[in-house]
């Protein structure tokens, strides 16, 4: 049996302020996508609405723009998932082994309430599957709640985007809210790299999250791994 992975993925293009458009960051989904590709998972993607999914503008861009997100914008088939992304009731979780929330800052409106969402996530982590996060896909994680109403990462180790790389970034006046202060707010033993934007990833039993867009592929070899 071929291991299944959902990926989740935004449908939000911009922040509170529309002249700053944001979305999915496209590497954190071909990172990722490659390496559950190379293990000949099959691969699904769902989003919060479903149907499109924008692209973050800075994730098209030098140094972000690598060549798997190159190859992924070149390809039509490959775009066209991104335009026809599954809605949450379109989703049975019994057929997945593994979510994986993608990021972008645009994921910071549209993952953190998303009843379909948690639903779907809460059904894989309860059946014994991964739940796992790349850089602001662990908003999906914030209001993530277990069956016996606790929070799935109350007392577990995390990581995601840090505060420190919101500013760096200069997004901080931008975003709505600071996710690694939410995180740690909800018991999480949240955890970063001690250098900004270098690669880092945390694994907590079946929970597996990685810090920023350089962590997506570390973060996908951990999911295999378990899987």
């Amino acid at each position: 049996m071929s291991r299944h992975i959902l990926h989740v993925v935004t449908n939000v293009s911009h922040y509170d302020d529309p002249d700053h458009a944001t979305g999915l960051w496209l590497s954190e989904l071909t990172h990722a996508w490659k390496v559950f590709e190379d293990k000949g998972f099959r691969q699904t993607i769902v989003s919060p609405q479903g149907g499109k999914s924008p692209l973050e503008p800075r994730s098209l861009t030098f140094p972000n723009y690598d060549k798997t997100a190159k190859a992924w914008r070149a390809d039509s088939e490959r775009m066209a998932l991104l335009e026809t992304t599954l809605s949450p009731d379109q989703v049975d979780a019994a057929d997945y082994e593994a979510i994986y929330f993608t990021g972008g800052h645009a994921v910071m409106y549209d993952f953190p309430d998303s009843e379909g969402l948690q639903r779907i996530s809460r059904d894989i982590w309860e059946r014994g599957g991964v739940v796992s996060s790349v850089c602001h896909g662990y908003c999906g994680l914030l209001n993530l709640t277990l069956s016996d109403g606790s929070l799935l990462v109350a007392g577990r180790k995390v990581t995601g985007f840090a505060w420190q790389e919101e500013v760096l970034a200069r997004v901080d006046k931008l975003v709505p809210y600071n996710a690694e202060d939410e995180m740690k707010k909800r018991g999480a033993r949240y955890e970063k790299a001690k250098l900004p934007f270098v690669s880092y990833t945390v694994t907590d039993g079946r929970l597996v999250t990685g810090q920023n867009p350089n962590s997506a592929k570390a973060t996908a070899q951990q999911v295999a791994a378990l899987l």
